[in-house]
């Protein structure tokens, strides 16, 4: 086996519950589901982080994630939302360091909660559009 599970999973060398699959990704029931239905949209090509992702696997990962909400709210699976969700590195929650997309299907009470800690504080228009600067000359850097 490799040193990736999800790379391990698309050679078949893992097992997995697939619910989708194409030449671009791989969509697979997560086997640490935060509600039944909790499902991975996985890129073929091992890619590290979000930012490693060519435009057209990302644009893929994005419209499988949508087919596969739509999928969830036709089927019995309990779901009165869905969130979709990238961790992109450990700081941020990334387990496995290839790049997926969660498709979690949610509904009241389920017992998740995305939370900061300390709650929330608003940011000073001054703070908002000094990072906004920031991230503009990066971009334009790109």
């Amino acid at each position: 086996m490799s040193t990736c599970i999800f790379c391990d999973i698309i050679a078949r060398k893992a097992p997995a519950s697939i619910v989708y699959e194409d030449d671009v990704v791989i969509a697979f029931m997560d086997l640490f589901p935060i509600n039944p239905g909790h499902t991975l949209v996985v890129p073929r090509q091992h890619f590290a982080r979000i930012t490693d992702l060519d435009d057209a696997t990302a644009a893929r990962m994005m419209e499988v994630a949508r087919n596969i909400a739509a999928a969830i709210y036709r089927s019995p699976v309990r779901a009165e939302g869905v969130n979709l969700m990238l961790a992109d590195g450990r700081a941020a929650g990334q387990d496995v360091p290839h790049a997926h997309l969660h498709v979690i299907p949610r509904f009241s009470g389920d017992g998740f909660h995305c939370t900061r800690a300390g709650g929330l504080r608003q940011a000073s228009r001054a703070q908002l559009a000094e990072k906004a600067a920031l991230l503009k000359k990066a971009l334009d850097e790109d």
